[in-house]
């Protein structure tokens, strides 16, 4: 397909897809939610066939040299696809929120002014390695009532291509557009460069990946983009603190799960607990195998420990370290005089993203509230708790760091926009 054809091929999409949200717009909470349920269904007939194509996939990114993290991300496991049937499940049977009326009130004037939840209207989808997130991008975007453009990457293309057939085939039994949900059927890079330029039929983009992308996007797009693009996650461990709750968060913040972009990859700790504290964690994370990438005060107390290997283990950090987002079993840590410090270290090197205090202090805890410029911010708890599922909100699309319109884990809300609604009986503006 050459660039002319491309740029053909994607305005075809581009249309389809504003025709199809017009009409899921008006569609049923009832349609809706037959779809989803249609979805679910239809995964778990599915599951042989689905893992052969996926098998196509795994196949050619082995013989590519793709690391082997990477190809296991790329595998659609019965255990995989029935989770996203399960997704489909649990959205069905969310409440519906297109529609809503909210903070309705009577004017002086005698009219009543409100907001209404409506649909964002068109969504594209940019998105690496993992082919179930075809499946959580179109079942929030069927919950939401929105079209989206889908756009996976290369090495995921026959699993992708499989499950958004399954996904027009939901629509369409459920009476739905079949073109509500549009998988980009080329892997030619031009194809991205089309889509974040559509601002005629996208109403926004939604990159999640690689940060090399998401800046790619964001330098890019002429359409908004709903995007974060690290995860430079702290942990403050304040002065007073309980040292042993202090010590289980941040292990579970760091080490639960290295990968994911609400890990924790910053240690703050306030110099009053940093003997305490650090000794206890210092020993738990050598044991786990995370390089500690220390400030001078920290490695000194952690060199101090018997359960230590020092040589490997403790390295002085960077300023480099400061910034970085690991994804990896290494955490950089700074002994800070107290809550002050550790506001301005969190807001100057952060991503932004999700920060966390650990404290006895009601009032500390109330400053790091207001006070930390991110997206989520907690209080004596895990950074890893930073997910649209453990929110409550049933999935989410991605992480949004912006500060307009949607912020933090991005579910069927942040999908959706509030437009002004004004209820009268005949008033005139005198």
């Amino acid at each position: 397909m050459n660039a002319l054809n491309i740029a053909e091929y994607m305005q075809t999409l581009g249309l389809q897809a504003r025709v199809a949200s017009a009409q899921m717009a008006r569609a049923s909470a009832a349609a809706k939610n037959r779809a989803l349920k249609g979805l679910a269904r239809l995964l778990r007939e599915n599951v042989a066939a689905l893992q052969a194509d996926n098998a196509r996939d795994l196949e050619r990114a082995v013989a590519a040299g793709l690391a082997a993290p990477m190809v296991d991300r790329l595998k659609l496991t019965p255990k995989v696809l029935d989770t996203c049937a399960q997704g489909c499940e649990q959205l069905a049977a969310m409440p519906d929120i297109i529609g809503e009326i909210i903070g309705m009130k009577q004017q002086p004037s005698g009219i009543r002014v409100g907001q209404m939840r409506v649909p964002i209207g068109v969504f594209g989808m940019i998105f690496e390695s993992r082919p179930n997130v075809t499946i959580e991008a179109a079942s929030l975007s069927i919950k939401s009532g929105n079209a989206c453009i889908l756009r996976g990457g290369s090495e995921a293309i026959e699993s992708n291509k499989a499950l958004a057939l399954l996904v027009r085939q939901a629509l369409a039994e459920a009476g739905l557009p079949e073109d509500a949900v549009q998988l980009v059927q080329t892997t030619d890079r031009e194809a991205v460069g089309q889509l974040i330029t559509m601002p005629q039929y996208v109403d926004v983009v939604i990159p999640r990946g690689g940060k090399g992308l998401i800046e790619r996007i964001s330098r890019e797009a002429k359409v908004p983009v709903i995007k974060h693009l690290d995860g430079n996650c702290h942990v403050y461990v304040d002065d007073p603190c309980d040292i042993d709750m202090a010590v289980t968060v941040a292990d579970n913040a760091k080490t639960q799960k290295y990968s994911p972009c609400n890990a924790s990859e910053s240690l703050l700790v306030a110099r009053g607990v940093a003997q305490a504290f650090l000794s206890k964690i210092g020993a738990i994370y050598a044991a786990k195998g995370v390089e500690m990438r220390g400030d001078d005060a920290a490695v000194q107390i952690l060199r101090s420990q018997a359960a230590i290997n020092s040589v490997a283990t403790v390295v002085p950090a960077s300023e480099q370290d400061w910034s970085e987002e690991y994804l990896a079993p290494i955490i950089s840590i700074k002994v800070v005089e107290g809550l002050d410090e550790a506001i301005a270290h969190i807001n100057r090197y952060g991503s932004h993203h999700t920060d966390a205090i650990l404290t006895r202090d009601h009032m500390h805890a109330q400053r790091f509230l207001r006070e930390v410029d991110s997206a989520s911010v907690m209080v004596n708890a895990s950074t890893r708790f930073a997910d649209g599922f453990e929110y409550g909100l049933g999935a989410e699309i991605g992480i949004s760091t912006d500060k307009f319109h949607a912020r933090g884990p991005v579910g069927l809300e942040g999908l959706t926009s509030l437009k002004w609604v004004v209820l009268g009986q005949g008033e005139v503006r005198l």
